[in-house]
């Protein structure tokens, strides 16, 4: 027999509260109630207005009335404000179904005790067994909401900004309003020749760099490590520290200095070629010296990331394998091959499809050392050696085309995501985890 718990559970689906009530846990039950209240009296008064508005995205724009004999500034409704008050109110109304969810349940669960025979725990003692069974999710409850308003509600406003037309100088308001085009950006951004031009342009150099940026930095830290961890070498120690100085500095500090070493005209690099009688090369001039420059640079920086983490990777291999393999002959290419590489890769894959990843949205060096220049006519608001980051970042500071930047970065997120989980589905360390212990 299930006479209470069904009992209970419907009447809290009716108003909750009541289920607590008819349980005869009646503190729960004025606490449930009054966050039903508290709820219906926020949507009624406000928030239903607000995710009107974030369909609507309003209907009057500011404008001028004539009063008498002069003009007068009208406010009206200010489209981006609505988004963002009807996402608020939206997040508000799901946090309230969880709760009406939460208080269902909780209401045919007690409701089963005392088909049992049981009695339905009092608020006292509701709080005891969550301070006791559910402390971590106690704990957690601060973070969550945290995330759900500073990082959920952020992301859902970039989405939802690219099914409009907000970017200037035609829909920014207060002056004018937002519409909502569906995805009418993302066909142009595709299709229009003024963007899709610049779009594939800028993807395809963004792929080029992350996969290059990556290769280097990566096999250029392996090789490195593997130099320094050689029985001959000497003083160990000070080529570890030599190496890893340009990741110990400050990034902006060191990508600023080889902005200056590089300049054209001043640089002193240039400077000492024209002191040989050669002349200066246009390092950051011309688009194919500037992506050379760029790739160059972040090996300079990227390189002693992987060399530290091969070298830790490098004295947990069991030293017996290479005992083994000098016994059977094995050259040093063919230990390489069989027995460091497998277990570097197996112990660095995780980390080479984060870089890569990372490499994607490298603002930093880019930004820093080039600024996306040399400038190009055949871009729109892009230069050369822009990647999809940094033209998303002039798209918005620069020129205020915020319904294209944030087609853009969804258009990143998507190949990051896709990329990074088909790409870590398989290899050895999602595989086989349970192979090297």
């Amino acid at each position: 027999m299930r006479k209470h718990a069904k009992t209970a559970a419907w009447l809290s689906v009716l108003t909750m509260g009541l289920g607590q009530l008819y349980n005869r846990q009646y503190g729960k039950a004025l606490l449930f109630l009054f966050v039903h209240v508290a709820a219906l009296t926020a949507f009624f008064t406000r928030l239903f207005y607000d995710i009107g508005g974030l369909i609507t995205l309003g209907d009057k724009a500011t404008h001028l009335e004539k009063v008498g004999r002069r003009y007068v500034n009208v406010e009206g409704d200010h489209s981006i404000f609505m988004m963002i008050y009807g996402l608020l109110a939206v997040i508000i109304g799901l946090i309230y179904i969880v709760v009406y969810i939460v208080n269902i349940r909780d209401a045919y669960r007690n409701g089963q005790i005392r088909d049992k025979g049981g009695v339905a725990p009092s608020l006292a003692q509701t709080i005891r067994n969550v301070q006791n069974e559910g402390f971590p999710w106690l704990l957690l409850s601060l973070p969550i909401v945290g995330v759900l308003f500073f990082t959920i509600m952020p992301i859902a406003f970039m989405v939802l900004m690219a099914f409009t037309n907000y970017s200037a100088p035609d829909h920014i308001p207060p002056k004018s309003l937002v519409d909502w085009v569906g995805f009418k950006t993302f066909g142009d951004l595709f299709f229009l020749k003024a963007w899709a031009g610049t779009f594939f342009g800028v993807l395809s150099w963004t792929v080029i760099w992350a996969v290059l940026s990556t290769v280097t930095c990566y096999f250029g830290g392996i090789f490195v490590a593997l130099l320094i961890h050689q029985k001959g070498i000497k003083l160990k120690g000070m080529w570890r520290t030599i190496f890893i100085i340009p990741y110990a500095i400050p990034q902006f500090i060191s990508l600023l200095i080889m902005r200056n070493l590089l300049n054209d005209k001043f640089g002193p690099i240039n400077q000492y070629f024209r002191y040989f009688g050669l002349d200066g090369l246009p390092w950051l001039s011309d688009p194919f010296w500037a992506k050379v420059s760029l790739i160059v640079v972040n090996m300079w920086i990227g390189i002693p990331v992987s060399m530290i983490l091969v070298m830790g990777i490098l004295t947990a291999i069991p030293k017996d394998l290479y005992e083994a393999a000098d016994v059977d002959g094995a050259s040093g290419f063919t230990k390489f091959k069989n027995i460091t590489m497998p277990y570097v890769l197996f112990a660095t894959a995780p980390l080479l499809i984060m870089q890569f990843a990372g490499n994607i949205n490298n603002f930093n060096v880019i930004f820093l050392l080039t600024k996306g220049d040399p400038k190009t006519l055949e871009y729109n608001m892009a230069g050369s050696t822009d990647l999809l980051v940094t033209w998303l970042y002039k798209l918005t500071l620069d020129n205020s085309r915020y319904n294209i930047a944030s087609a853009v970065g969804i258009i990143i997120f998507l190949i990051i995501a896709s990329l990074s989980i088909w790409s870590y589905s398989r290899t050895k360390s999602f595989k086989e985890e349970d192979m090297i212990q």
